[in-house]
C-alpha cells in the first residue's frame, strides 16, 4: 500500500470548494451595467482567482498515476482507474438530464430528451464538461507512466518547458496543431508529476508569476467587457491558457507546503472532507438549482458568493456522506 500523501487531501477540500465558488458566481458575469461597477468587478475578480480549480483535479491525476511504481496492470486500471470514474459520471449524466428537464413552472420531457440524445457529445449540466476531457486522458496516463520511469528528470522538464510555451501560444490566438485539446489537458498531468517528483518549478519562482497572471487576466478580462458592454472573457478565464497553469501550479505547491505545517487531528479531518469532495463536485448543482430558477442571489456578490458557496458546498458534502454510507449508492461518489 502507498503512503498517504497528506497534500492531496488539502488540494482536493481546496479545488472542490473552488468549483462551487465558479458556479455560484456565474450568472453575475453577465449583469455588467446591471449591478454597480465595483460589485460585479468584484464577482469578475474572483473568478479570474478561481480558475485554478478544474486544472487542479487533473494534476492530482498525475501526480499519483504517473509516480505509481506498481506494474502496469491493464485489468485492474480499467476496472479501478477508469471505471470508477466512468460508470458514475454516466449515471450522474443521465440523472442531470432528466434534472435539466425540471422548472418552476413543472417538468418538460421535451428538454430532457433532447438534452440526453446530446449526451455523447456534450455534457447534460454544465459541470460534467470536465469529464469529457478529463476520462479521455485515462487513456493517455498508462502511455505518460511508461515513459517518465524511463526519462531522465530534465526531459520531463524539457517537455513540460515546451507544453508551457504551447499554453502561452493558446492565450494569444496562435493555433496550430499544438492547440489539441487533449495535448493542452494532458500536460497538467505531467506538471502534477513533476511538481510531486521534483519540487519543480519552485513556489519561489511560481508565486510572483501566478500573482502578476491573476492581475493581467482581472485587467484584461474587466477592460475588454466594459469596452464591449458585455462579458468578453477571450481566452484569459480558459483551463488550458498559461496564466491558468501559472496559478494552478502555484496553488498546488502552496497546498504542499501548508500541508506539512498541519496538526494529525486536521489532516485527518481534511482526510474526511477529501473523501467526498468528488461526491461534492457532482451533486453541488442540485442545490443551486433554485438559487439560480428562483433568483434568489443577494445584490452584493460578495455576500452572496460565500453564503450560498457554503450552502450548497455543505448541502453536497452531507449528500455525499449519506450516499456514501450505503455500499449500494457509495459508488456514486467515489
Amino acid at each position: 500500500m502507498r503512503e498517504k500523501i497528506w497534500f492531496v487531501d488539502l488540494l482536493r477540500v481546496v479545488a472542490a470548494i473552488a468549483v462551487v465558488v465558479i458556479h455560484v458566481l456565474g450568472p453575475y458575469r453577465d449583469q455588467i451595467g446591471q449591478l454597480p461597477d465595483w460589485q460585479w468587478i468584484s464577482a469578475i475578480t474572483i473568478n479570474s482567482l478561481s480558475r485554478w480549480a478544474v486544472p487542479v483535479f487533473i494534476m492530482i491525476s498525475g501526480a499519483l498515476m504517473l509516480s505509481d511504481q506498481r506494474p502496469f496492470e491493464p485489468v485492474y486500471y480499467i476496472k479501478r482507474r477508469l471505471g470508477k470514474v466512468l460508470v458514475p459520471f454516466l449515471v450522474w449524466s443521465v440523472f442531470y438530464a432528466l434534472f435539466s428537464g425540471l422548472t418552476v413552472s413543472g417538468f418538460d420531457s421535451a428538454v430532457s430528451w433532447s438534452v440526453l440524445k446530446k449526451m455523447p457529445v456534450h455534457e447534460t449540466y454544465y459541470h460534467l464538461g470536465f469529464f469529457y476531457y478529463f476520462i479521455p486522458l485515462y487513456l493517455i496516463v498508462p502511455v505518460i507512466q511508461w515513459w517518465v520511469k524511463k526519462a531522465e528528470p530534465g526531459q520531463v522538464k524539457g517537455v513540460i518547458m515546451v507544453w508551457l510555451l504551447i499554453t502561452g501560444l493558446y492565450l494569444f490566438y496562435i493555433d496550430g496543431l499544438w492547440s489539441d485539446t487533449y495535448l493542452l489537458y494532458s500536460g497538467y498531468l505531467l506538471l502534477g508529476y513533476c511538481l510531486y517528483q521534483y519540487r519543480w518549478p519552485s513556489l519561489v519562482v511560481l508565486l510572483p508569476l501566478a500573482v502578476i497572471a491573476v492581475i493581467v487576466t482581472d485587467y484584461n478580462v474587466i477592460s475588454n467587457s466594459f469596452a464591449a458592454g458585455e462579458y468578453k472573457m477571450a481566452r484569459w478565464m480558459s483551463y488550458k491558457t498559461l496564466n491558468t497553469v501559472l496559478v494552478a501550479a502555484t496553488i498546488f505547491m502552496l497546498c504542499r507546503m501548508v500541508s506539512d505545517k498541519l496538526s494529525l487531528p486536521t489532516r485527518n479531518k481534511l482526510a474526511w472532507l477529501s473523501k467526498y469532495s468528488l461526491g461534492v463536485y457532482l451533486i453541488h448543482p442540485i442545490f443551486l438549482w433554485p438559487l439560480r430558477e428562483y433568483d434568489l442571489y443577494f445584490a452584493n456578490p460578495l455576500i452572496a458568493i460565500p453564503v450560498w458557496t457554503f450552502i450548497a458546498a455543505s448541502l453536497a458534502l452531507v449528500t455525499s456522506w449519506l450516499l456514501g454510507r450505503s455500499r449500494y449508492t457509495a459508488w456514486l461518489v467515489p
